[in-house]
């Protein structure tokens, strides 16, 4: 595995342990969706761990599990403000920072501050406090940030007149996201956690509207995403870049591309070659929601390894990018003809614009696709995922804390089976709610304790806390898998919350490969995660992460530095948090505007073992575009009978994939002709690049040559 020995720069060390100021900002998306308890909780968590921390401005609002939280920790007194014959409180900055506390909690940064303040606005204090030597904890709503405040206007109905420059976000050490299903605002707002009884009614018309704490759910998610970007904190690869040439009407070529970045979980820019070209993919980025870079010169193409001379290297070989995408030309026969390195996607400009774009993605063809409704009316429960990047992120803690709060409702809750995994804080969390005895098997004289489907369904509650859905069942249990045994009780009408961790997610293990440069092998079908009702991000920093690791709250002490030079790299989480926010915005909603809806993928296999796994992998992006497979091998005459065409046949039926062979002297005209007549991507494996003259044109090169019209290039599998 590349990089599995790195061990953290010097650089690292005192920022994961906290020794130099730092800014973290939490981001919410409405009012009630968990600021304040996250607040407050990394206050708790700093202060055990012996950190000075204080209070700056927090407030309560009389809820007992937030002054639960709040008690003991030091409050800086506030400052009186005389307002005509009232008088107001506010945060003291001058008492902050002559006090000797490390850390300050300053909740509502949007605040514009009373008169007689050194600033006009909170989020300034906090940056002072910064300057100062000291860190800073704060929150605000993604509605206060300049760059969503006109977006979130429109949807509320109402102006938004407290502002956070989007530079106080850029400049902070960590931007975390406090995502909250919109069911459970709702049930806050009802149970008057929120707003005051009279005005429940109001706040559903208006700002609570499904449709609106959607959309702001979204620009809070986006923004996250962008900020990662901004500041760096994302690998450049996570991306898919298109190269638009003159003379070319970049419209099909941005949308196809689209629609690959969206399955791939890749953010999408567009890169015009030469000004001239800057006009059309300035248009084709902006109707696909993509970024626009600056012109790149005919001139700087050598510095990519793509000289239009004879040129060295193979082309594009500086490029950072998991995807290009390029219009069919010489560039892409260049491209193509090289050992690939990256996938690649070549498509005939004219042939894409020709083609339909779709607002929406197609149905899925996922088996446990089954419509919300569908399920309403034979009576199923429903499914919450608590999503995260990594262990340690806080998902079990999460879906605990919500069901507290449902008991506190009257719903009958049950943890049917709760991972602690020895944690003090999640254990005191458990505590009070009803548990289930685990069921016991015994396997090559190993006990296993598992979920106990029988008990759970006879028992009957209304919710049951199932944590770990990708978790695989010992052996001898009545089904193979954990997310097998939550359908059950899903299906029997019981409700289920759960936990998984992005990299588990089968459609992204190739990206996760791609990315950390770990194969994961306990997997579910991407399917299981389209199905749930509700799908919660529990978003934690790469740093936050390694401080909980370091501190023993991810796995036994004897593990750590194992963790910390391998899976828990901070490129590594900074990738699968990535990964995890944009599956977060992409399940369960349509596909971005501009993005085409592509063809079937024909999936070309030579008679070879190992293409038993590009089959599988194709398979998954396939259901990540919501189509369909079709796996054709071009046997040559006198290789018309190899064995290991069986093995090939038996890999794309296990996916459901259409198989053919056929005979032909010329297998890659035979697939060019295949991909013209079902308007298909013809998908081949990227040749291994092999030195010297004599390896002959690739196979992407001969089937590009031979008309093809839209090519995915795979690059191969790096093999260690």
């Amino acid at each position: 595995m590349a990089n599995a020995g790195r061990h953290p720069q010097a650089e690292e060390i005192p920022r994961d342990l906290g020794a130099q100021p730092r800014l973290t900002v939490y981001l919410g998306y409405a009012p009630g969706g968990g600021k304040t308890h996250r607040l407050l909780t990394e206050a708790r968590s700093l202060s055990d761990s012996g950190a000075r921390v204080a209070l700056g401005w927090v407030e309560t609002k009389g809820r007992a599990d937030l002054e639960g939280l709040a008690t003991g920790l030091p409050r800086i007194a506030p400052r009186s403000v005389a307002v005509g014959e009232s008088v107001f409180a506010d945060f003291d900055l001058e008492a902050a920072l002559a006090s000797d506390f490390q850390v300050f909690v300053l909740d509502d940064l949007a605040h514009t501050n009373l008169t007689g303040g050194e600033h006009v606005k909170r989020w300034e204090d906090a940056l002072a406090l910064k300057a100062a030597g000291r860190s800073v904890i704060g929150a605000f709503n993604i509605q206060h940030l300049e760059s969503v405040a006109p977006a979130a206007e429109a949807l509320i109905g109402f102006p938004v007149r407290e502002i956070v420059p989007a530079s106080f976000l850029r400049s902070a050490d960590q931007v975390v996201a406090v995502d909250v299903s919109p069911e459970q605002l709702e049930s806050r707002l009802h149970a008057g956690s929120i707003v005051r009884p009279e005005e429940i009614e109001r706040a559903l018309q208006g700002p609570f509207k499904p449709q609106t704490l959607r959309a702001l759910r979204g620009l809070l998610l986006r923004t996250i995403d962008d900020v990662a970007h901004a500041r760096g904190e994302a690998p450049q690869t996570s991306v898919a870049l298109v190269f638009v040439p003159k003379d070319v009407d970049a419209g099909g070529l941005v949308s196809h591309a689209a629609a690959f970045a969206d399955a791939m979980n890749l953010s999408l820019s567009v890169a015009p070659l030469e000004a001239a070209a800057l006009d059309s993919a300035t248009r084709a980025a902006r109707s696909a929601g993509a970024e626009i870079t600056e012109p790149v010169a005919l001139d700087a193409h050598r510095s990519f390894g793509v000289g239009m001379g004879s040129g060295t290297g193979p082309p594009l070989a500086g490029v950072s990018a998991s995807l290009i995408a390029l219009p069919l030309g010489d560039l892409a026969r260049r491209v193509a003809a090289a050992g690939a390195t990256r996938d690649a996607l070549i498509v005939d400009a004219a042939w894409a614009n020709s083609k339909e774009s779709s607002g929406r993605r197609a149905s899925s063809g996922y088996a446990f696709g089954q419509t919300l409704a569908d399920r309403q009316r034979i009576g199923y429960g429903k499914l919450t995922v608590y999503l995260g990047a990594a262990a340690g992120c806080g998902k079990t803690y999460a879906m605990l804390d919500r069901a507290h709060q449902m008991v506190d409702a009257g719903i009958d809750v049950v943890g049917a089976l709760v991972e602690t995994h020895g944690h003090a804080e999640t254990a005191r969390l458990a505590e009070g709610l009803d548990a289930l005895p685990l069921r016991r098997i015994e396997s090559s004289g190993v006990v296993h304790e598992e979920l106990d489907v029988d008990t759970l369904l006879s028992r009957r509650p209304s919710v049951a806390l199932i944590d770990d859905l990708a978790h695989s069942n010992a052996p001898g249990s009545t089904r193979g898998k954990r997310y097998l045994d939550v359908l059950t009780v899903i299906r029997a009408g019981i409700s289920v919350m759960t936990t998984l961790n992005i990299q588990h997610l089968e459609g992204l293990n190739d990206i996760v490969r791609r990315l950390t440069g770990v194969t994961v092998s306990e997997t579910i079908a991407d399917g299981v995660l389209e199905y749930a009702d509700e799908v919660v991000l529990i978003d934690a920093s790469p740093q936050t992460l390694r401080e909980r690791l370091r501190a023993g709250k991810v796995y036994p002490p004897q593990h750590v530095e194992a963790a910390l030079s391998s899976f828990f790299r901070v490129e590594n989480l900074s990738a699968l948090r990535e990964l995890a926010v944009r599956e977060t915005l992409r399940v369960r909603r349509p596909a971005p505007k501009g993005v085409a809806r592509v063809g079937d993928l024909l999936l070309g296999v030579a008679p070879r073992e190992r293409d038993a796994a590009l089959i599988h992998r194709a398979a998954r992006l396939a259901d990540r575009l919501a189509v369909d497979l079709h796996v054709l091998h071009v046997a040559k005459p006198r290789h018309a009978h190899d064995p290991v065409v069986s093995v090939l046949e038996s890999a794309a039926i296990g996916v459901r994939a259409g198989w053919n062979v056929i005979v032909a002297e010329r297998p890659h005209e035979e697939l060019a002709r295949r991909g013209r007549e079902m308007r298909a991507v013809i998908v081949v494996e990227g040749a291994r690049a092999r030195p010297g003259l004599l390896a002959g044109p690739t196979v992407a090169r001969r089937v590009l040559d031979a008309g093809a019209q839209e090519l995915l290039v795979l690059a191969p599998v790096a093999t260690s």
